[in-house]
């Protein structure tokens, strides 16, 4: 494939407006590759047919067009165009991607866009853009837009807007700068209560010449995290806040994901782990909390967050969902369990401190995680936030790296 711009809509209901948005990007000396998503099989003869690439689904081009139901084709052509960006385009010649679509449309081009690798701008125009983006933006860097009128024939608002799409997109390739990394990236995962740590920890390996890429451990974060783990931008991670699992197991807002940790795994890049904010479990507003915690300790972070003290029994679930995760790694892996508390809550004199609580996580971790010369858990009489417990963070990694295979 040529460089290019990729431009996708279903032409069968977008093709005007999508056609539209090429123009404009012309207009201004870029190339444009015109991909039609339409699930009618009415679409047009362009640069890619939506014949082409329903026919990368697994099942085949039918699986699309003999949907009787338009939800079910939406959603085999959803899997269709990615296993066709997976099969089709070479990266290194794509420099930008955009679509215009309704929720439909929206819903057949994320999640391609989500896996896409990080950096390569990617824009989509939407009649969703103005409501919860999450479930299209993912972790990813898609800038959404919303359409203000619905994306049906062209007219005074419609161009304006699908103009400055157009030459949004054309200002981010054509004004694309290459960062070379002169340092190696290193990830770690923070949260306000562990904020003291990671700072110490951050400062120390800048120090020693890694880019430290912090992410705000809230669900969104690790998963961002992971996703430049498989994007190569990361080569080693520091997991100290690992709190999106308490929210995994109990049911709490901020949840990681099932898949959790398998990037890094499957990378087999050093990795320290701790237990950071393992005491508790995120909610919204108060009032948001679900009636089966009515009985339970809160801590009211801000009229938007209310924070609950894991149980004992949660803190034996949630270490053994962690073990079942660890136990797969082959890469240095190496658990610092913070004997004094996991949190700022989680200290003496403060509303989380529970030593049981906090036993139990520590002793079902030694009990189900299968230690190795390569896999090992430590303790240290600190608490997470002490100066002591950063260092021992910083040692553990840098004792990995050096045994690292060249």
């Amino acid at each position: 494939m040529r460089q290019a711009i990729l431009a996708l809509a279903t032409m069968d209901t977008k093709g005007e407006e999508i056609h539209f948005v090429a123009d404009c990007i012309r207009c201004s000396g870029l190339e444009v590759v015109l991909i039609d998503l339409s699930t009618s099989d009415n679409g047009e003869d362009t640069d890619v047919t939506a014949r082409s690439v329903a026919a990368a689904h697994p099942s085949g081009a039918e699986a699309v067009f003999g949907c009787q139901d338009r939800g079910q084709a939406v959603t085999a052509m959803a899997e269709a165009l990615r296993h066709w960006i997976r099969r089709e385009v070479d990266f290194g010649s794509v420099t930008g991607v955009i679509a215009v679509g309704g929720s439909g449309g929206t819903a057949i081009v994320a999640p391609a866009m989500q896996e896409m690798p990080i950096g390569i701008p990617k824009l989509i125009l939407s009649t969703v853009a103005s409501g919860d983006t999450k479930p299209y933006v993912g972790c990813s860097d898609i800038t959404m837009m919303h359409s203000v009128v619905d994306i049906a024939g062209l007219n005074s608002v419609s161009k304006r807007v699908l103009s400055n799409a157009a030459h949004a997109m054309v200002g981010m390739v054509a004004h694309w700068k290459t960062i070379e990394g002169d340092k190696p990236s290193i990830g770690m995962t923070m949260f306000g209560v562990t904020t003291p740590c990671v700072d110490a920890v951050r400062q120390s390996l800048e120090g020693k010449g890694w880019d430290s890429l912090v992410f705000h451990a809230t669900g969104a974060g690790g998963q961002a995290m992971e996703k430049l783990v498989e994007d190569g931008f990361i080569g080693g991670v520091l997991d100290i806040t690992t709190t999106e699992v308490a929210d995994e197991v109990v049911g709490g807002v901020m949840a990681c994901g099932p898949r959790r940790f398998d990037a890094i795994l499957q990378h087999e890049i050093p990795w320290v782990m701790s237990l950071g904010a393992l005491d508790m479990v995120n909610f919204g507003s108060r009032d948001s909390v679900p009636r089966q915690f009515a009985d339970r300790l809160f801590w009211v972070h801000n009229p938007q967050v209310t924070l609950m003290r894991t149980s004992i029994e949660e803190n034996r679930k949630i270490a053994k969902w962690i073990a079942a995760k660890v136990n797969q790694s082959t890469a240095p892996t190496e658990i610092l369990i913070p004997e004094r508390g996991v949190s700022m809550l989680d200290d003496e004199n403060q509303p989380f401190y529970d030593t049981e609580a906090d036993a139990t996580l520590f002793e079902t971790l030694e009990q189900e995680v299968q230690q190795t010369d390569q896999r090992r858990i430590v303790r240290h009489p600190h608490h997470i936030n002490d100066v002591e417990f950063a260092e021992a963070i910083v040692s553990a990694f840098q004792r990995m790296r050096k045994n690292q295979p060249k």
